[in-house]
């Protein structure tokens, strides 16, 4: 007889891991998507607080202001323990910057003209053609300067004591220092459907959920903040799991 994939609701059951232990507790903000005005009072209460931050991913696209979050998010990381995680939108302007005519079109149906109109690149027209994909990807190179090796440095998963966090989830039949970074960009069917074993929970974006979600070793935080208006940080430490 087959074996049958748990159902979410058999997730807490499955699971076995002890209560979320980070080394010191941390504060994880989900998606921000070019919401600055969301962002900016949220890493003010974080530093306030002395609690360092781990962003997970999807700074860019869909919202007004991408280019002010990554200044922000560049500046910060100079005055404050704060982490910044790849998402895929992340890995989809990286991709556009490094070979413009075979991937600008899918970064623009995700939201990528949002990005390039925050830096001041609002030309392009309705139906894209290669010369018009080259000329954004020379004006966005022009703008960025050395933002985009700051991009490049970003890293695909963060972790301390038995809580990781990673922008889209991660194989639950891997360990973590063997995950494809694909799984942790872009996802995995099993992720959030089948428990890890190994105990350690996993903090991540990606996914929109309607509010914070804890279930089976996973913690949710997207709340879709460019188009809710809700951007979800929460603290994580002492066996808690709580709004910043």
């Amino acid at each position: 007889m087959p074996s049958q994939t748990p159902t979410p609701s058999a997730m807490s059951e499955l699971f076995t891991g002890a209560a979320p232990a980070p080394d010191h507790p941390f504060v994880a903000v989900g998606d921000v998507h070019g919401r600055l005005d969301l962002l900016a009072p949220v890493l003010d209460r974080a530093q306030a607080a002395g609690l360092p931050v781990v962003m997970l991913g999807d700074y860019i696209d869909r919202g007004p202001d991408s280019a002010g979050v990554l200044r922000l998010l560049q500046d910060r990381s100079a005055a404050m323990d704060l982490t910044c995680l790849r998402g895929n939108h992340e890995d989809l302007m990286l991709r556009f910057l490094t070979r413009p005519r075979r991937t600008g079109r899918p970064w623009l149906r995700y939201g990528g003209r949002a990005t390039l109109a925050s830096f001041g690149i609002n030309d392009l027209p309705a139906e894209v053609g290669p010369d018009d994909l080259m000329r954004a990807h020379q004006a966005l190179l022009a703008v960025l300067g050395d933002q985009m090796v700051w991009m490049k440095s970003m890293p695909y998963l963060w972790q301390s004591g038995n809580v990781a966090a990673c922008h889209a989830g991660a194989d639950p039949h891997q360990p973590l220092d063997e995950q494809l970074q694909k799984a942790m960009t872009w996802g995995h069917p099993d992720f959030g459907v089948v428990p890890r074993r190994d105990g350690i929970w996993c903090v991540h974006g990606h996914r929109i959920v309607d509010a914070l979600t804890v279930q089976g070793g996973v913690i949710s935080v997207d709340t879709g903040a460019w188009k809710t208006g809700k951007l979800t940080a929460v603290v994580i430490g002492d066996g808690q799991i709580r709004p910043l």
